[in-house]
């Protein structure tokens, strides 16, 4: 298993079907949140992801500062849920940080991190910047990283 990290007009269509089923079942159906998961932001994002025999089992989309927020930002993180529990989420977010670093050559990461996830964004580095709010009905708080 590698990890590739692609322009959306690098992604070949089995690779974008394969990343939306997985948005789709975890954001949408697993935790139960209707929303517009397609938006204008996957065409300027870097799609960073893990195949396993042809099956995206882990994705998350980098957006270059401007897109989202003045920073850079990592977000749609997500890991198939029979591939949780592992290093896998933890190895993702390293190449996401390193790829924005290294070659948008930025030093700050803004991210909205689902509540619950904080010692983990913790333990990447994130600090807390906003109190914890709801979006789309799920605990959420803003965090940054600063390199």
């Amino acid at each position: 298993m590698d990890w590739i990290i692609k322009t959306f007009n690098e992604l070949t269509t089995d690779e974008l079907y394969n990343i939306l089923q997985l948005r789709n079942e975890v954001f949408i159906v697993e935790q139960e949140c209707p929303y517009q998961d397609i938006d204008d932001k996957d065409r300027e994002s870097y799609h960073l992801f893990l195949k396993k025999d042809n099956e995206v089992i882990a994705y998350s989309r980098i957006l270059k500062k401007g897109v989202s927020y003045e920073q850079a930002s990592i977000g749609r993180v997500i890991v198939k849920k029979d591939y949780r529990g592992g290093s896998i989420a933890r190895d993702m977010l390293l190449k996401g940080i390193s790829f924005i670093e290294n070659n948008l050559n930025e030093k700050e990461i803004k991210i909205q991190a689902q509540a619950y996830l904080d010692k983990f964004y913790s333990s990447l580095g994130f600090e807390k910047t906003s109190d914890v709010y709801l979006e789309d009905n799920i605990p959420h708080m803003d965090m940054l990283y600063k390199k």
